[in-house]
């Protein structure tokens, strides 16, 4: 097994300069202007694939975005094993607040900077790697799926996973896409909060109005809007929407002052709500208005504003139905408004949380990979964001065992400005990933 670890790193030159020039591949779906660079990052990856060993590779697409298949047969009696990652990425927003540009790869002090080099193009260059260092032909059966839409929620997936049923059918499914509890200690994510959101949209007029002559007698929107918002949460910063559902966290040790270290807290700015971190970020509802709609301050005039709308998240606990939440929070601002200002909520996209049962022998035999590959014992951690197609793997294949794993850390910064890979959690990473597929053998699913 430690000639594993070993030829791991042997791999990784090659692997990095996979990775960066998938980097430099501008795959962001949500950018209409950019999907053919979506395909072309689907054809890199297809090839990337193919050259590694695969002898099935295919560029697949349900309507969607383009996703990449590649299978290598499992040997008599062997499990198949399915890989998962995705090749689309968050737009980049202001270029100009990146210490290097977004999509020219950068390494500054061990890291390696550039958009989607962790989430989730380490992802792929994971798979490449354990899959290498195998030299092309595992003990168990290998299937990659790398998806071309998870930034923007997946929505062709079950199509997907409905048309190519058979060629995506495994024992264990490895999704690729999480966090470590740290740089040096690896993570298994043993549950996902859920997601809802809507827009609200108050009005009080049916045009705007001088300021001067109508302030203090007329409502304006945006005022509205601004209270409407405020009645979200507790004066502590608690979600106050009733009939939401709260979940118990993983038992896990959170650090003081980890939050501000990890997060960039402002000075004297506080942190919000009641009850453990572990218990806030993971098995509590959180609502973050992530959009509004009004006057610019630049094209502002002294004019009572007649319409003015936002856009909400909410996180769904484990064990939460994410659209009855979604109601809940619609009824909360649909009876909350003030002053008989008219208000629409126009409900947008729901995915279910998810918990996982850790145990058995493939987690037994993930436990063990990862603590040969780091040297430590992993964490059984939640996650306060979202997978939400993680639920529908586990509907399309219910006996398949689901391990989500990751080589991000909380440094990463996936979605904001200066993203970027650990390569030290990379090689340890794509260790644990090759350890794992030779022990599936010891210690088959089921």
């Amino acid at each position: 097994m430690s000639d594993l670890v070993q030829r791991v790193r042997e791999v990784l030159p090659s692997v990095r300069a996979d990775l960066e020039e998938l980097v430099r591949i501008e795959s962001v779906w949500a950018d209409p202007a950019r999907r053919p660079e979506v395909q072309r990052s689907a054809e890199l990856t297809a090839r990337l694939l193919g050259q590694a060993g695969f002898p099935d590779v295919q560029i697949v697409a349900e309507g969607g975005a383009p996703a990449v298949i590649a299978r290598y047969p499992a040997p008599e009696g062997a499990p198949t094993v399915l890989l998962y990652a995705h090749h689309d990425v968050q737009p980049e927003g202001d270029a100009n607040q990146w210490a290097s540009p977004p999509f020219e790869p950068t390494e500054r002090d061990g890291r390696l900077y550039g958009r989607g080099s962790a989430d989730d193009k380490a992802g792929i260059a994971t798979h490449l790697a354990a899959f290498r260092a195998h030299g092309g032909r595992p003990p168990v059966g290998v299937t990659v799926f790398v998806e071309g839409e998870e930034e923007s929620g997946s929505p062709s997936l079950g199509a997907l996973l409905s048309a190519h049923s058979e060629a995506l059918r495994a024992d264990v499914i490895v999704i690729a896409d999480s966090d470590n509890w740290s740089t040096e200690i690896p993570s298994l994510t043993v549950s996902l909060r859920g997601l809802a959101d809507c827009v609200v949209e108050v009005a009080t007029l049916d045009h705007g109005l001088h300021s001067g002559l109508w302030g203090g007698v007329v409502p304006d929107a945006l005022s509205v809007l601004v209270r409407l918002l405020a009645t979200l949460h507790d004066d502590n910063g608690n979600v106050a929407v009733a009939g939401l559902h709260e979940s118990v966290a993983a038992p896990v040790d959170y650090p003081p002052g980890r939050v501000r270290a990890d997060t960039g807290l402002l000075e004297g700015v506080a942190e919000i709500g009641s009850g453990s971190v572990p218990q806030r970020l993971w098995a509590k509802p959180a609502i973050t208005i992530i959009g509004i709609d009004t006057t610019s301050v630049a094209a502002s005039s002294n004019t009572l504003i007649p319409r003015a709308r936002a856009k909400v998240s909410l996180r769904v606990a484990p064990g939460g139905d994410a659209a009855a939440h979604l109601t809940a929070l619609k009824s909360h601002l649909e009876q909350h408004v003030s002053w008989g200002a008219q208000v629409t909520v126009t409900p947008g996209d729901v995915g279910e949380p998810y918990a996982i049962d850790a145990t058995g022998p493939v987690y037994d035999a993930a436990r063990a990979a990862f603590r040969q590959a780091w040297g430590v014992e992993p964490v059984d951690m939640g996650m306060g964001g979202s997978i939400p197609f993680i639920a529908e793997f586990a509907a399309a294949y219910p006996q398949a065992t689901i391990l989500v794993t990751g080589v991000e850390d909380p440094g990463s910064q996936a979605h904001s400005i200066n993203e970027s890979l650990h390569l030290g959690v990379l090689e340890r990473a794509a260790a644990a990933e090759a350890l794992l597929l030779a022990k599936l053998v010891e210690q088959p699913a089921g």
